[in-house]
């Protein structure tokens, strides 16, 4: 590794990376120091994470749960595997069926997807771990059943759902239960949770596809208007995938293939990879804007042929990622000013990241999430499960290869990434937060390549966000003044946002070096890197 600027720290940050053999990073202690406590028993990288994962669904509810969806992307100490336990649309969920909407619900059942999160905790464990799968359950167990003191940062993020959500069936009576989230400091329970995990870690996840628990959900979709039942849930199965790639100077970034958003990371790299980054400076007006407009053209062509890749009969992900396809793109982008992308015409042929890596060399990049904050605001009674809406992924645009359709998993915004060099593991990483993520993987992946900075610094970083209407931008409030500056003369749009803003997304990343991991957490959340 080349020494240089490497273990510079140039932002303004309270932390420091971790060294250790065996690592763990998420957004939340309580859920790192459950990852922490299964290396101790003898657990391995996978151990270690899914302990973790299984703990956040209790300790950080607001950004993950139960009832959602999980990617992960692991090398397991000779080669990559990646995993999609995404979840498909109901049997009913039919173009006819939404036909009474304008656009796709955004909270309520028609938002409700097949949850696939408990179908990775088994299809990880049982492929890859060391320890007893109802093991992994202890520590969210006990604070299931005993309580939690709730954060300041989980406090804001839960209380700006509350009034949104509290008139979905079940939502308030698990989670709101004084009409509020807990205040920070306030020990908080779900009734429910515990025996919902316990189910779980029992029966390996039978219960919650095929047994008491998909009974429940079921019942309570029958009673309050779901379309979702037990032939929808028994049909879930996960899937073994081999992540997708593209090189970037001398890293590759993996990621998981359509109908996930990790493919727009790839192409942003592609694109940028036909440009001198590292000539344009470090966190420079031109660094930033090439980096945005490759992106605003990625995001341009995801919207237009991404989705369920059963699906995606006119465009490839191959053919998105043809590498003259992405040079053809990259001469669209304008050192000098900013664009209005168009998609391409290509040949044919609230959110939890953690990740975890151990002295075996066994390094894991995990994502789960209930997609915005609490999901759909859908909650089964007595169970702790709200569920996801993942659902308002889809387009009802007729013929689109992201439409609504039985059986079809929708466009997905959360990614696991990770980064190689000279075919060997350097780095799992994420940055959580919806269409940030891949935006975060490109900030990432630069800032490594190009300018060779550490984990923790990279994640320090100020970042910059293209909107939703892939042409505003905003970027955080300690952004380059003069960057900024140099973005408005170019002709971008530039909102810059609050102290303590949730929308650019939290990093977690443990990089392979000599003995060991540098391990590193976002300023940005609660959580910290552990290690032993």
């Amino acid at each position: 590794m080349s020494t240089g600027n490497f273990w510079d720290f140039p932002y303004t940050s309270q932390r420091m990376p971790l060294l250790a053999a065996n690592v763990v990073s998420t957004s939340q202690p309580l859920a790192s120091a459950a990852g922490l406590l299964m290396f101790a028993q003898g657990g391995n990288a996978v151990d270690a994470a899914l302990a973790t994962a299984i703990t956040l669904t209790v300790v950080e509810p607001c950004m993950n749960g139960i009832g959602g969806d999980a990617f992960a992307i692991l090398w397991d100490g000779q080669r990559m595997h990646g995993l999609n336990a995404s979840g498909r649309a109901p049997r009913r969920w039919t173009p006819d069926y939404f036909s009474k909407y304008q656009s796709n619900p955004a909270r309520g059942w028609d938002s409700v997807t097949v949850p696939g999160t408990v179908s990775a905790w088994r299809a990880l464990s049982e492929r890859f771990g060391k320890l007893p799968f109802h093991d992994l359950f202890e520590p969210a167990l006990r604070y299931a059943n005993d309580g939690y003191l709730v954060s300041p940062t989980v406090h804001r993020q839960w209380q700006a759902q509350v009034g949104e959500l509290s008139t979905q069936p079940g939502y308030r009576e698990a989670f709101a239960p004084h009409g509020r989230a807990p205040l920070p400091g306030e020990r908080f329970i779900c009734p429910g949770q515990a025996k919902t995990l316990e189910l779980i870690a029992k029966t390996k996840g039978e219960a919650f596809y095929r047994g008491e628990l998909a009974k429940a959900i079921a019942d309570h979709a029958r009673t309050t208007g779901g379309a979702i039942d037990e032939n929808d849930l028994a049909a879930h199965q996960c899937d073994w995938v081999e992540p997708i790639s593209v090189q970037y100077r001398d890293l590759t970034l993996h990621e998981i293939g359509p109908s996930g958003q990790g493919i727009g990371a790839l192409m942003a790299l592609g694109m940028l990879d036909q440009l001198d980054l590292k000539s344009a400076g470090l966190d420079t007006a031109l660094s930033h804007h090439l980096q945005i407009e490759a992106m605003k053209l990625a995001f341009a062509d995801m919207q237009a042929y991404v989705g369920d890749p059963n699906f995606m009969k006119q465009v490839s992900g191959s053919d998105l990622l043809n590498p003259d396809y992405l040079a053809e793109r990259a001469r669209l982008i304008d050192p000098k000013r900013a664009s209005a992308p168009r998609p391409g015409h290509p040949h044919s042929g609230g959110t939890v990241y953690l990740t975890a890596a151990d002295k075996n060399g066994m390094m894991i990049s995990f994502i789960q999430s209930n997609f915005k904050g609490f999901g759909s605001g859908v909650v089964v009674p007595g169970t702790g499960i709200a569920l996801h809406n993942r659902g308002w992924g889809f387009t009802l645009k007729d013929g689109h290869p992201n439409q609504v359709a039985p059986n079809k998993r929708p466009f997905h915004t959360i990614i696991p990434g990770f980064l190689t060099r000279a075919k060997q593991p350097l780095m799992s990483f994420g940055v959580m937060g919806g269409s940030m993520q891949a935006q975060g993987h490109v900030q990432v992946s630069t800032r490594i390549a190009d300018h060779n900075q550490n984990p923790q610094a990279v994640s320090d970083a100020p970042r910059w966000r293209v909107m939703d209407d892939n042409h505003g931008v905003a970027v955080e409030w300690n952004f380059n003044p003069q960057a900024i500056q140099g973005l408005i003369e170019r002709g971008h749009p530039v909102k810059v946002s609050p102290r303590f803003d949730t929308e650019y997304g939290c990093a977690q990343l443990a990089m392979k070096t000599e003995g060991g991991y540098i391990a590193a957490s976002d300023h940005r959340k609660d959580g910290y890197p552990v290690g032993i």
